[in-house]
């Protein structure tokens, strides 16, 4: 005789898949998600067709979902994202646990993409893009103004890019990995390039050497290059990386929560940092000396660029990675000694550290390339910790990043406008 199913409340009831997804509101393969990432425990019962979950745990789970739907974080009214991707504490930074630092001087930035992505190190990785991909977001960012920023080139090359997949509304993981994997690419591939010989093939850094500088790349430039990138691929809840986690929140695809990362990163206060701190080192070697570039950056009444970072009250750890890196390039003696000055010159009245802007360009001046470079390198390193976030997202509720706005206007009802 079979046993009878447990009622509800019972501490050994189980649930169903399909009453497991129900439960949560989401669909059967975010279940199996929330088991892959430890959130949810599974069992399958002897002669069942599939698995089983406790009821218990799954409700607390349902509980904390909706809590953190509600954008309450218990910290100063802050929205609060639960993630597994990025910590940073105490001006230490890691990626999935592991110090990100020192993923990024062992492992190539595709590597360190890959490991965000999967929780798994694929050695010799490289990424490729499809030809039609490429043929397509050639064809639209070169018919865009020759004066075009790099952030506005990169957001039509993935709108583009997303027009010529016609998979691109499947959000399972396995599905938007194949889109990462031939997307970022497909970016470097739509910049022009600078040099006329140039790699389409090998490291990814190695192919946007060629769209940033016209000089031939040593392999210590080329390092440098790769770690910058590793270093910048993700740094917990930036305000595009929340953008991107809204749109795809939302279930707007891989291209599309790109292409909202991508908006917000041009704005002045996030991606443009780096060109700031590139204008204002070749000032500093222009006139020899930092101090009357700072004085005329606080005379202006604005902050000087590639200084402190929020969320580092010591040294930005980007920063001392890759100015380790950069004293072995050849040629950036010259810009290290202007960054070094305008930190001890600052320093006299503010104990300001190095952040990863002022170090991006000694690297971007040092190897002759434009001022909107770090912008690129910005660009290109995060969009692999966006489609990380994206797919996190992916398996929570539907439109949890949906805040309640708090109304201060007139109160109503008010007469119609004559």
């Amino acid at each position: 005789m079979r046993d009878q199913e447990p009622a509800p409340g019972h501490p050994e009831r189980r649930l169903s898949t399909k009453e497991t997804a129900e439960l949560l509101g989401v669909k059967p393969e975010t279940v199996y998600a929330y088991v892959s990432r430890g959130q949810l425990g599974s069992r399958r019962e002897p002669g069942g067709r599939g698995s089983t979950f406790d009821a218990k745990e799954v409700e607390a789970l349902a509980r904390r979902n909706k809590r953190e739907s509600s954008g309450s974080s218990g910290s100063g009214g802050e929205l609060s994202v639960r993630t597994r991707i990025t910590l940073i504490e105490k001006d230490r930074y890691f990626f999935r646990g592991v110090d990100a630092v020192e993923l990024a001087a062992r492992h190539s930035y595709e590597e360190i993409a890959e490991w965000l992505w999967t929780g798994e190190l694929r050695p010799g990785i490289t990424f490729t893009a499809p030809k039609a991909s490429v043929t397509v977001a050639r064809r639209a960012v070169d018919a865009l103004p020759e004066h075009t920023g790099p952030t506005d080139r990169l957001r039509v090359a993935a709108v583009a890019a997303a027009t010529a997949d016609p998979l691109r509304f499947d959000l399972s993981e396995e599905a938007v990995l194949g889109t990462a994997r031939t997307l970022i690419p497909t970016l470097v591939a739509a910049l022009p390039p600078v040099r006329r010989t140039h790699r389409e093939e090998g490291p990814l850094a190695h192919r946007l050497w060629a769209r940033l500088s016209g000089r031939a790349a040593d392999e210590a430039s080329l390092r440098a290059l790769d770690t910058a990138l590793g270093l910048l691929v993700d740094h917990d809840l930036a305000a595009s990386t929340l953008a991107v986690r809204v749109a795809a929140s939302a279930r707007a695809h891989a291209y599309a929560a790109v292409s909202s990362g991508l908006g917000v990163l041009e704005g002045p206060l996030h991606g443009a940092a780096s060109g700031l701190a590139h204008r204002m080192l070749l000032d500093v070697l222009d006139q020899g000396s930092a101090a009357p570039v700072v004085a005329d950056e606080l005379r202006a009444g604005r902050r000087v660029p590639g200084l402190g970072h929020r969320l580092y009250p010591g040294e930005d750890p980007r920063a001392r990675a890759l100015f380790a890196l950069l004293e072995d390039v050849p040629g950036t003696g010259p810009a290290l000694a202007a960054a070094r000055d305008i930190v001890a010159t600052t320093a006299r009245h503010a104990p300001l550290h190095a952040n990863v802007d002022l170090a991006l360009a000694v690297l971007t001046v040092s190897s002759g390339m434009p001022s909107t470079a770090g912008e690129t390198i910005f660009a290109v390193a995060r969009t692999a910790g966006w489609i990380a976030h994206a797919l996190e997202e992916y398996g929570e509720r539907p439109l949890r990043m949906r805040p309640s706005g708090h109304y201060v206007g007139p109160k109503p009802p008010r007469p119609l406008p004559e």
